[in-house]
């Protein structure tokens, strides 16, 4: 006798295959048969012709914190997501190092959410435990995460790492794949990783064909230098000989509008020279990080601290404002080309500042009778360096382009946001896809973006037996209506849950029911399934 018998439903299988009419009948936690089911099940549920899928998987998001004040990931299950991938950007929570927890505090929190709480681990390994301890709802996997493993080894500092800190960065980084981590995840853009030369990156990578890591990377540049930041990542992994995936593709500022079709043109030949070269997008024209990613990259070598010391000495002010004011060939400066009104703030900090979310930096200059500039320096200085923007500069063609593209899958890059306005790609994400791109303008098939949710990024993320509906692999399911599905969340009023998503299963076990959490938590840490695979 089967557990369960989802009956009379459109099964998208997860392979990109068209639909077929049929029953998806679940043992144990897995799924036991597939097409017309004539058992007996403790349990059947009649879809009524809904589109039967594996359960969504989020391949770059930012939930590493939430996830212990929030096990139940509501956000993530309402939108048919059954696991996260986490340690995204070379932003991680682990490894830390007591010493210098604060550094790493400060450089995750605009992303990651709260921090004031004590961490009881160190290494990546001891993060994955407590993940595995807190008994989420939706599965979770991680990367070892750049940025947190040199600032456990060097801090803030601006320099190339000398051998032994790169032997050091090594260890730490092998521990972490042994632990099953997926890969190694880079942002470029943050420093302290924009301090990274990609000769150091390269020797780092050294560790990962051991495991068959993956390399993830946030790019140095997606605006005026997106064609260098691509070649450049592409090279890193063509040195260490390993695959790469490039996180949320995009071009960034009306100047670049175009270019993502020049990058999609880099990874084919890639590709076509016999490297595995992958890339996610979120579908959405607007982005969402810190405020201190505007800031030029030398003025965030002492972390946050340092910053703020800068924004209190007059000359450091004035050569701030002077680099700002003019485009830059060394980093992109997104300002110049989108200008403050794109900049909208999304949560702040401390309560005092509270009513100013949701307007953009030149409003609230305005308001405060200020350069943008100065209002945007003493802004942080308000809030301790805390603060979370969304950013309007990208083309919706041009998402659409990246949407589309074959070897694309689909991402939230949602970020943790307690109060304020997150950005609604954090509620919205998924059935954006399947209300925009496919129903309304054709741009992929059904079974098309249910690839790009479901076996595709399993494939890509080494997440076992699941993201397909196959006897044997995990009941991981989702259930919506392809003519309802729709996202709510809007950048006005982002946090409100989508519809036409009606039911969730995390191993066999029913987690979201008629749109309400069960309160079910059957999700479990996934180790990546090819540890110590010796070429």
């Amino acid at each position: 006798m089967l557990d369960l018998i989802i009956q009379n439903g459109r099964v998208v299988d997860g392979t990109g295959n068209p639909w077929f009419f049929g029953d998806v009948g679940v043992k144990d936690g897995r799924i036991a048969a597939v097409g017309r089911i004539d058992q007996e099940a403790a349990k059947i549920v009649n879809v009524h012709g809904k589109v039967i899928a594996p359960g969504f998987i989020d391949g770059h998001c930012h939930s590493d914190l939430m996830i212990f004040d929030h096990p139940h990931s509501e956000i993530k299950l309402r939108q048919g997501v059954t696991t996260e991938v986490v340690g995204n950007c070379g932003l991680a929570p682990a490894p830390y190092v007591k010493d210098r927890a604060e550094m790493l505090k400060s450089y995750v929190q605009p992303v990651l959410g709260r921090t004031e709480w004590e961490w009881p681990w160190e290494t990546v390994e001891q993060y994955m435990e407590k993940l595995a301890a807190s008994g989420p709802s939706e599965n979770l996997a991680t990367y070892v995460a750049h940025g947190a493993l040199r600032i456990s080894v060097m801090g803030f500092e601006n320099r190339p790492a000398t051998p032994a800190e790169r032997e050091k960065m090594k260890q730490i980084l092998d521990e972490g794949m042994r632990a099953g981590a997926i890969g190694l995840s880079i942002g470029l853009l943050y420093a302290p990783g924009s301090y990274t030369a990609r000769d150091e990156i390269a020797d780092l990578c050294s560790v990962l064909p051991k495991y068959n890591g993956l390399l993830s990377t946030h790019i140095r540049g997606e605006g005026n230098n997106l064609i260098p930041s691509v070649k450049e990542v592409i090279w890193i992994a063509e040195q260490a000989g390993i695959s790469l995936h490039i996180s949320h593709l995009k071009a960034a500022g009306k100047a670049n509008w175009g270019k993502v079709l020049e990058a999609i043109e880099l990874i084919e030949d890639a590709r076509a020279r016999g490297m595995d070269v992958t890339c996610d997008v979120y579908p959405y024209h607007a982005g969402s990080t810190t405020l201190t990613t505007v800031l030029p990259p030398w003025t965030l070598e002492g972390g946050i601290e340092g910053t703020l010391a800068l924004f209190r000495d007059p000359s450091q002010r004035k050569r701030i404002k002077e680099e700002l004011g003019q485009e830059q060939t060394t980093w992109d400066n997104l300002v110049c080309s989108t200008g403050w009104q794109s900049v909208i703030v999304a949560a702040m900090h401390t309560e005092t500042n509270r009513h100013l979310e949701g307007r953009s930096i030149a409003e609230i200059a305005e308001l405060r009778g200020q350069h943008p500039v100065d209002c945007m320096m003493d802004l942080l200085l308000e809030e301790d360096g805390r603060i979370s923007i969304v950013y309007f500069h990208m083309s919706d063609e041009d998402v659409r382009q990246v949407v589309g593209y074959e070897k694309s899958l689909i991402a939230s890059d949602s970020l943790t946001c307690e109060t304020g306005k997150p950005h609604p790609r954090l509620y919205g994400t998924f059935p954006r896809v399947f209300a925009r791109y496919v129903r309304e303008q054709r741009v992929l098939s059904l079974e098309q973006a249910v690839r790009k949710v479901t076996s595709f990024p399993v494939q890509r993320f080494k997440l076992g037996k699941r993201g397909l509906l196959v006897p044997g692999y995990i009941a991981d399911i989702t259930v919506f209506d392809p003519n309802t599905i729709e996202d709510k969340a809007t950048f006005e009023e982002p946090r409100q849950y989508p519809e036409g998503i009606s039911h969730v299963w995390v191993a066999g076990k029913e987690t979201l029911s008629d749109t309400a959490h069960t309160h079910a938590r059957e999700g479990s840490l996934i180790r990546a399934t090819t540890c110590c695979h010796h070429h």
